[in-house]
């Protein structure tokens, strides 16, 4: 029998952490583009584009992430669609995360006075140019300290990629466990790392937020 030492356990979950990091950027950036497109897709006024938007919104804010790496993973496999878990596992969390931020985004779009919209519209600025010039920049500072503390839920969201052989954080840390016979001080420190990782970032999102408040005294 091997014995392993507590830094060989540290050490192994470090590793996969880097895929939990690696994957939740992919995620994170992945679903600031999609949520971008789909909160304009909102905003251009188009009754059908609008409701296409809102049940895109609905359906996978209304459905579990598990079941959707599922089907991203086994779903496309049964179209003759192969991919790896890896690429499910970005695509499931991208379309998943893009709904909430397509939401987050539209309630900070929706906070902008009307006065501001009304004195744009007298100016004869266009769609484009509304958004560019006038509420994106305003909506931006009122974004972002809830963005990047939903960060925080897409760190924690990787941990479930592990059911479809993604190994990241979890998955290594029940391999590990089952080597090391160890489950409790495995998973102890797992959980250290996954508050390691997500405990500065929603201290950052508070600073921002109270930076924000200030800024508008």
């Amino acid at each position: 029998m091997v014995d392993f030492t507590l830094w060989d356990i540290v050490r192994n979950l470090l590793l996969a952490a880097r895929w939990t990091v690696a994957l939740s950027l992919i995620a994170f950036v992945g679903d600031g583009l999609v949520g971008l497109a789909l909160l304009v897709a909102r905003l251009g006024g188009n009754r059908v584009v609008g409701r296409l938007v809102g049940g895109y919104v609905q359906l996978f804010q209304g459905t579990p992430l598990l079941m959707q790496l599922f089907l991203a993973y086994f779903g496309l496999a049964l179209l003759g669609v192969q991919t790896s878990a890896w690429v499910s596992a970005a695509l499931a969390l991208t379309l998943y995360t893009s709904a909430f931020l397509a939401e987050i985004w539209r309630g900070c779009v929706a906070a902008i006075p009307k006065g501001q919209w009304e004195a744009a519209h007298s100016l004869a600025l266009s769609f484009g140019e509304l958004l560019r010039h006038v509420v994106l920049p305003q909506a931006l500072k009122i974004a972002v300290p809830p963005t990047v503390g939903f960060l925080v839920q897409v760190i924690k969201g990787t941990a479930l990629a592990s059911v479809i052989g993604f190994i990241e954080l979890t998955k290594a840390g029940g391999m590990v466990a089952n080597v090391t016979y160890e489950p409790l001080l495995v998973f102890a420190v797992v959980a250290l790392i996954y508050f390691v990782l997500c405990f500065p970032v929603s201290l950052y999102a508070k600073t921002l937020e109270r930076k924000l408040h200030a800024g508008r005294r």
